[in-house]
């Protein structure tokens, strides 16, 4: 066929295929509060439940993240984008296609409501987690362009610039934070991908970033992962069976702050780049002193396994700690930091070089945690101030998110309480 005939066809059936794709939207939200919940699916996470799927299940190999911002200053659209937006998540974390009648199902004149670059794969563990940043309460200038603004947390405040930062404006902040984990890296881009699809012309990507290898464990089942620096990270992590600490240091509880967020958890994500070059040429018992553990089994340096606890009193031979004052174990511990734990979900990243022959490569460090004014911000300003790691690392971003509870049954949407 002819492509004058094509657009044709297409200009005289603009209104139908319109409707039809808002009646492919409408029908996959009627579709999905039908029934309590998709059916079960090989290497499916179930997308409904007390809590967002994403934070303590057991992390995935990859990651992509994306901040977008809104563009729409229209509430009611917004809304229903949100409704779209939860629809879609529910089928493709189910590993279904985006939208009912999918990749190819739907009518050839019309825009298929799936990208299509996920037919065949199965949900490869897909989870997706949606938060809100402090800009969508309020702008920058002090808009409140939602009527949002009586409803953000104090516990969403904007996070302070800490020593040493670099951060870059264009890949930090964010009205909605998505995070899209799955063992697949092309399943995990195809939701992200879809969601933008679905929001073009009320978000825009602000910035993305892709992710691998899981730098830490959110589950007892699971093995210590490596970092870019060769070092097991997130030994002291949070796990999911630890059910007491998570209400203490993970959920929101009610009383903190409004009542959307109860059940919830702030997400704080930092893009830290490593200097891996000159990170390779140091000694062995440079990294070790620097970290706090042995690069092996992972062990204190004040003991011989993993999860030995560390002991900041016991001294070497020349009557100095063992773990050094201003190593990274030390400075980040509880016990010198009110108590304050966090459960962390990062991964690392390679994205490409520096243009100066150095490999652009690091870890995008995210941590979900109950309150950040407690918990993160104290921890990373003695981080900043003394780590001995600073050296051969650079924070270059930061965002934080308010991340509601879960949805318990399927005619929610994401934000749903927030909008009431």
């Amino acid at each position: 066929m002819q492509r004058r005939k094509i657009l044709g066809i297409a200009g005289a059936g603009a209104a139908g295929l319109a409707a039809a794709g808002a009646a492919s939207l409408a029908m996959t939200r009627d579709e999905t509060a039908a029934g309590t919940a998709p059916e079960s699916a090989a290497g499916a996470v179930a997308f409904y439940g007390e809590r967002q799927a994403g934070i303590v299940t057991p992390a995935q190999d990859r990651l992509h993240f994306v901040a977008f911002d809104v563009i729409t200053d229209s509430r009611d659209e917004l809304v229903d984008m949100l409704q779209d937006w939860t629809a879609a998540a529910a089928r493709m974390t189910q590993g279904k296609d985006a939208g009912v009648y999918g990749a190819v199902g739907g009518q050839p004149e019309a825009p298929p409501d799936d990208t299509g670059e996920a037919l065949g794969l199965p949900p490869s563990g897909l989870t997706l987690t949606i938060g809100f940043g402090p800009t969508l309460f309020r702008t920058s200038a002090g808009k409140d362009r939602f009527g949002l603004a009586a409803k953000r947390p104090a516990a969403l405040a904007d996070l302070p610039t800490f020593p040493r930062d670099t951060l870059d404006a264009a890949i930090s902040d964010g009205d909605i934070g998505i995070q899209a984990c799955a063992h697949d890296p092309q399943v995990a881009v195809h939701a992200i991908r879809n969601l933008a699809r679905i929001g073009f012309g009320k978000v825009s990507v602000r910035w993305s970033q892709l992710g691998f290898g899981r730098t830490s464990s959110t589950s007892t089942s699971q093995a210590t992962p490596r970092n870019l620096f060769g070092f097991k990270d997130g030994t002291a992590n949070l796990k999911a069976e630890e059910t007491a600490l998570l209400d203490e240091h993970l959920w929101v509880q009610s009383g903190d702050g409004p009542s959307w967020m109860t059940g919830g958890s702030y997400l704080v994500t930092r893009k830290i780049r490593m200097l891996v070059e000159t990170w390779d040429r140091s000694p062995l018992i440079e990294q070790e002193t620097i970290i706090g553990r042995t690069k092996g089994v992972g062990a204190p340096l004040s003991g011989t396994a993993e999860f030995d606890e560390p002991d900041f009193t016991v001294k070497g031979d020349d009557d100095l700690p063992k773990i050094a004052v201003d190593s990274h174990v030390r400075l980040a511990h509880p016990t010198l930091n009110s108590g304050a734990r966090l459960l962390r979900r990062g991964y690392n990243f390679v994205d490409g070089s520096d243009g100066l022959g150095r490999l652009n490569a690091g870890l995008f460090f995210m941590a979900y945690q109950r309150d950040p004014r407690k918990q993160f911000v104290p921890v990373q300003t003695a981080l900043a101030r003394q780590d001995a790691l600073n050296e051969y690392i650079r924070h270059t971003s930061s965002a934080l998110f308010a991340c509601p509870p879960g949805l318990l049954a399927a005619d929610d949407y994401w934000g749903r309480s927030l909008f009431a």
